[in-house]
């Protein structure tokens, strides 16, 4: 039984003479002996039929494949599942474990992890966390039941409460309300605040005040991407930990410093049975100065 999410991609008109062609040039950091394995193997496939490494190029047809990563580095962190029915199945994340495959990591993605500890390849997330993000992500555990939790997340009848650890900002009064304008920013991966109409909008207050660094509690009212740490960076707080804002720290590897941003409380109406739903994660915040693990 395969776990991992498996890519889409109608195969477009061209020159090439045989598939294997294809995905060589389509796909240049993958030599093409790899790709004669996975064909070998049925992890390629044309219309959910396997196909062999010298078949004809089948232009206008749909081709599927599942990613692999060769050497792919293990997160020595673990998830944990907080609640789990025939519905959904709710999980509390640590920091630097991607929810989705991406890049250089495929089996050490939370989603691929649930599929193979629950045995159910039909799990699929219903919002993302960045990887550096930690708290509480819903998945679906069924088609069946899946768009009436989707529209949930997509109509925005989620109630989400995260917590962060950010510098004193004794000057400013809380609670409040920040709202901007957000855009993608440079590089590709960051965004950036702008002038122009808000279309952002995050209520923010204090949960604790210590002398070196302040416990936020952070309300998006919106879902804009890095939206968080965008303004908490623009209020003049940064998250203690954040590679990207409000400037890029590049070289930054290892697991010593995680983004101390946590996705604490998610709280809704269950669209199958009408009664309220409260999730909370367990995890905690380290200060800036305690030397312990994630």
């Amino acid at each position: 039984m395969h776990f991992q999410p498996v890519s889409k991609l109608v195969l477009p008109s061209g020159p090439w003479d045989t598939l294997l062609g294809f995905l060589v040039e389509r796909f240049p950091a993958i030599p093409a002996p790899v790709w004669v394995d996975r064909l070998d193997r049925g992890m390629v496939r044309v219309d959910g039929e396997a196909v062999a490494a010298d078949a004809a190029y089948p232009g206008g047809r749909l081709l599927t494949y599942r990613r692999e990563v060769t050497n792919e580095p293990r997160i020595p962190f673990e998830e944990t599942i907080v609640h789990a029915d025939d519905d959904i199945v709710v999980a509390d994340k640590p920091h630097f474990l991607p929810v989705m495959p991406a890049g250089r990591h495929v089996e050490e993605t939370l989603s691929v992890r649930l599929a193979r500890r629950l045995g159910n390849p039909d799990l699929v997330a219903l919002h993302r966390l960045d990887s550096g993000t930690a708290g509480l992500v819903v998945f679906s555990a069924r088609p069946s039941s899946r768009d009436a939790y989707t529209r949930l997340f997509r109509e925005r009848r989620i109630a989400k409460v995260y917590e962060a650890i950010a510098r004193p900002l004794p000057d400013v009064a809380f609670p409040l309300e920040w709202a901007s304008r957000i855009e993608r920013g440079e590089p590709f991966f960051r965004m950036r605040e702008v002038d122009g109409d808000a279309n952002a909008f995050t209520r923010i207050d204090v949960i604790e005040r210590g002398a070196q660094a302040w416990l936020y509690r952070l309300l998006p009212v919106t879902g804009r991407k890095h939206q968080l740490r965008v303004h908490m960076a623009g209020l003049g707080a940064p998250i203690v930990g954040d590679p990207y804002y409000p400037v890029l720290r590049e070289g930054i590897d290892g697991f010593d410093d995680p983004l101390r941003l946590l996705a604490r409380e998610l709280r809704f109406i269950d669209p199958i049975s009408g009664e309220e739903r409260v999730f909370r994660s367990e995890r905690t915040l380290r200060p800036p100065s305690d030397p312990a693990s994630t």
